[in-house]
């Protein structure tokens, strides 16, 4: 039995139950009648949110390139390096992770990580903010079926 894969399988399931329940929290945020474009608080929520989404697929991606690549450059460019990284196609280690439409919305929740992280006296653009979270909307159309075929590929090499 190959072990990394079986720990990447059980990792990857994780993160998407994460995933999925970081996107019932949005979804509730919206329920509950919050007016994000006017609430601070609201806004803040929101923002926190798309941060911990974006780091979930960060980790899913982390642990791939930790099981089939196992180098990233420590010089502070790694989080780019390691999206773009995922949408190549290294057979026969690995297929493409992700395509271009869902490389393009995980790149902006990216640079909006980056921002919420390191902007300590800045305050949330409500329109930035939105524009944001209709990136997250259109990966959640989309990741789950991505991220099964490589669960699939990953369950073949057991």
């Amino acid at each position: 039995m190959n072990e990394p894969i079986v720990v990447l399988i059980a990792s990857i399931r994780k993160d998407l139950e994460a995933i999925d329940e970081i996107y019932s929290a949005m979804d509730r945020l919206f329920q509950e009648g919050e007016n994000v474009l006017e609430d601070e608080r609201a806004q803040i929520t929101l923002a926190y949110r798309l941060h911990n989404l974006y780091n979930a697929f960060e980790n899913i991606f982390l642990n791939i390139a930790r099981t089939f690549e196992n180098q990233l450059d420590p010089r502070g460019r790694w989080h780019s390096q390691l999206l773009d990284r995922m949408r190549l196609d290294l057979t026969p280690l690995r297929p493409a992770v992700i395509d271009d439409g869902m490389y393009e919305a995980l790149y902006e929740l990216r640079r909006f990580r980056h921002l919420f992280r390191h902007a300590y006296t800045m305050t949330i653009d409500p329109e930035r903010l939105m524009l944001v979270y209709r990136k997250a909307l259109l990966l959640r159309d989309i990741y789950h079926q991505q991220l099964s075929r490589l669960l699939q590929f990953l369950d073949e090499l057991i």
